[in-house]
């Protein structure tokens, strides 16, 4: 059949049979047909399932229905090597002249049906249609997004997101992607900035995978028979006894990898050729090629037909040959593939492993970006990659996704995943990953100079706002959010419940209570440090002037076993100890007897009259601080210090005589007469009010903090946005919201 009778077949087929049973000559995995209803529905699709479990068909179908409608197809890959290849099998599949290519380089039948392009290419057409005011998706009915978990991308993940943004709502989406935790979270999103989208989701691997693991021991099984840790059998590497005896300063032991010919072989003992063999470089893959170059993995039958393939390729491809090398070992069935090949022997690389004559690829891990490249094996042969920030370990969704490639439908029981021993990896990060769930996706939207130049050239400040705010990542932040602001309603009702209680509180008297209070409070702390400073002056002169006091003569005292009041007293008799120091039994104006030391005397009046006391009988009392109530006899006495007292003031302390601190005791006397007339002072419970007016202030507190922290993460992407804006106008780039002829250029 002529290429012309292929494509008039295609087209018939197309436009009049839609019967996924017609189309597609074998029966339906249940997640495919469930896709297929929501896509006749009129619903966009986020179908995520295992590598390798046949996701394309929904896209395939998608194009089908499409085409029938007399509509067309975008369908967007992470790579051009993908791309690439999906315009090779489309062309195949639905007719050269059906099928169209954009890349960054290259643009092919683009009024085709079905036009392949790189994400990349699809948001800057979105971005060129609004610039122009034009549609270029007018005909369009369905993007088809493949391999869209690369949203986790860190360098390119924004792309998808702004291509969900931008896409008009007519068009029906086709997302494509790996297993993820949160599709649920993707598919939400998408039907909230987009339109009603249906999660198609399936954890089934049409061919079940066997992990194992390679040492320079052997190849032996990784997991155990339940898949959920490691497999009795597989010990864990540990340095040997005698490393330790040698002494701290001696260099560690490391554990022996397995070389690549010991590695190759044993799979080819075991039949689990054709494989993939994962480097992490393309000069690793290159170096892995020459390493095993004349090791031969094929029959002579296979051989001669690699040789008659690399003959037809050479007619038609004579400047596009590698060297000597890596022929010979294309010849035995090793090649690899990777950016740094040229697109058309890797084209021919590609073919060859599908038809299973070559047996080993070498290849970098962005051939599990989707490329159809399916083996019995796949060998991971380290765990960890060079990042921007150093070397990491594999991420369980980028493990997954290598491993995913194993198993080929229809002819393989089970794929193989093989995992190696090397210096700084062993079984345990080998069993770690391989039991470890998929990766949730990750928002990598952030704003750049060119976004902030694409959105302003073409829509006002508030619409770019509103394109910003539709991201993926406001999305998840907006759900990260929810227990905050649930948290933040409850603090609010909170306070507006203090506020109810206390709304006919006038709060400025109280403040103004509370103000004069703690002044007070302070004063009086300052009149007890000055009457202190007085009374450790005055004590020492009053202990001098005591050694000369008589009987009978009237001071004041001030003792705690008289509640620490100032005491109208008199000296009955002086008593001398035998350390030298004097005690006084004295009489107070309560007709108390007691027995005090002298520095309890704060004040001696010499110029007072001292007292006929010899007539008194004195108590039995040989203790400091004992004390006896008097007789009729002593009350005499008594009675004759009160009325002196009260004539004299003998109530205050000879120290608090002193001019500071009688003037302190002026302000704390005029601070508390002020605080009496406050209204407040005639209120409840102010110790209540105190705390209820702090609890308010509290709640006022955290719910502006709380405010300000959910504004930061709701809005952090806008903030960025406007921050360009400034850097953009510093450098000439826009004129206050509108981009220069320097902008535009850029």
């Amino acid at each position: 059949m002529t290429s012309s009778e292929r494509d008039t077949s295609e087209n018939e087929i197309l436009q009049n049979n839609l019967n996924p049973e017609q189309i597609f000559p074998f029966a339906l995995d249940e997640f495919q047909l469930k896709a297929i209803d929501s896509l006749n529905q009129g619903h966009s699709v986020v179908v995520s399932a295992p590598t390798g479990s046949g996701k394309t068909l929904i896209g395939e179908y998608a194009i089908y229905r499409a085409i029938s409608h007399g509509s067309k197809v975008f369908y967007t890959t992470p790579l051009k090597a993908l791309s690439n290849q999906k315009l090779r099998d489309f062309r195949n599949q639905f007719g050269s002249s059906n099928v169209g290519l954009l890349t960054g380089d290259l643009s092919l039948n683009r009024e085709a049906s079905i036009l392949v392009m790189t994400t990349e290419i699809f948001r800057n057409m979105l971005y060129a249609a609004a610039d122009r005011n034009d549609d270029p998706l007018l005909d369009i009915e369905t993007v088809v997004l493949d391999e869209c978990h690369y949203m986790n991308d860190a360098h390119r993940g924004t792309v998808w997101e702004e291509s969900i943004i931008h896409c008009p709502k007519s068009v029906q989406f086709v997302a494509l992607s790996a297993t993820v935790a949160n599709a649920g979270q993707l598919t939400d999103w998408i039907e909230q900035v987009h339109g009603p989208t249906d999660l198609i989701s399936s954890d089934l691997r049409p061919v079940p995978l066997e992990f194992n693991f390679c040492s320079a021991k052997g190849l032996h099984p990784l997991l155990n028979d339940k898949g959920t840790g490691l497999h009795p059998n597989c010990k864990i590497w540990r340095p040997t006894k005698s490393h330790k005896k040698r002494g701290r300063l001696s260099k560690p032991t490391q554990p022996e990898s397995p070389s690549l010919g010991f590695v190759i072989s044993k799979l080819a003992e075991r039949n689990m050729l054709p494989a993939i063999y994962f480097i992490f470089s393309r000069r690793g893959c290159d170096k892995a090629v020459k390493t095993i170059a004349s090791t031969c993995l094929v029959n002579q039958e296979e051989r001669k037909s690699i040789q008659d393939r690399f003959e037809k390729y050479v007619i038609l491809n004579s400047e596009g040959l590698r060297d000597d090398l890596h022929i010979q070992a294309l010849f035995n069935g090793v090649a690899s593939h990777h950016a740094g090949v040229l697109p058309a022997w890797k084209e021919l690389i590609e073919e060859l492993f599908q038809e299973g004559l070559i047996k080993v690829v070498f290849a970098t891990e962005t051939l599990a970006a989707g490329i159809n490249m399916p083996a019995r094996t796949t060998i991971i042969s380290t765990l960890s990659k060079r990042s921007d920030n150093g070397h990491r370990q594999l991420m369980g969704s980028e493990f997954l996704q290598m491993a995913g490639r194993a198993g080929r439908r229809g002819l393989d029981s089970r794929g193989y995943v093989v995992t190696l021993q090397t210096r700084f990896e062993g079984v345990r990060e080998a069993g770690q990953l391989a039991t470890s769930p998929a990766d949730p996706l990750i928002s990598q939207f952030t704003p750049s100079y060119g976004m902030v130049l694409n959105l302003l050239q073409r829509y006002e400040l508030d619409k770019s706002k509103e394109l910003i705010e539709r991201s993926f990542s406001r999305y998840l932040a907006s759900l990260d959010l929810v227990e905050e602001e649930e948290e933040l309603s409850r603090l609010k009702e909170e306070f507006k419940e203090y506020k109810t209680f206390a709304e006919d509180i006038p709060w400025s008297d109280f403040e103004r209570y509370e103000k004069i209070k703690s002044h007070l409070k302070e004063e009086r702390r300052l009149l007890k440090i000055l009457q202190k400073q007085s009374a450790d002056t005055l004590s020492n002169e009053l202990i001098s002037a005591l050694e000369f006091a008589n009987n009978g003569t009237l001071i004041s005292l001030k003792t705690s076993q008289l509640r620490g009041k100032v005491t109208p007293a008199v000296i009955i008799q002086k008593i001398q100890k035998r350390d030298r120091h004097t005690q006084l039994l004295c009489l107070t104006d309560e007709n108390i007897w007691i027995l005090i030391a002298c520095k309890e005397v704060v004040s001696l009046y010499a110029d007072l009259t001292c007292l006929d006391v010899s007539h008194l009988t004195t108590p039995e009392i040989s203790r400091l601080g004992e004390i006896h109530h008097g007789d009729l006899l002593s009350n005499e006495i008594a009675s004759m210090i009160s009325n002196l007292a009260q004539k004299n003031d003998m109530r205050t302390a000879q120290y608090d005589l002193a001019s500071e601190v009688l003037s302190q005791a002026k302000l704390v006397k005029s601070l508390d007469d002020e605080l009496l007339i406050q209204p407040a002072h005639r209120w409840g419970d102010k110790k209540k009010l105190k705390r209820h007016r702090r609890k308010m202030d509290e709640l006022g507190i955290e719910i502006h903090e709380r405010e300000e922290m959910l504004y930061d993460r709701s809005n952090r992407h806008w903030e960025t946005f406007l921050s360009l804006i400034k850097v953009l106008n510093h450098f000439g780039c826009l004129d206050d919201l509108n981009p220069t002829e320097i902008g535009r250029s850029i």
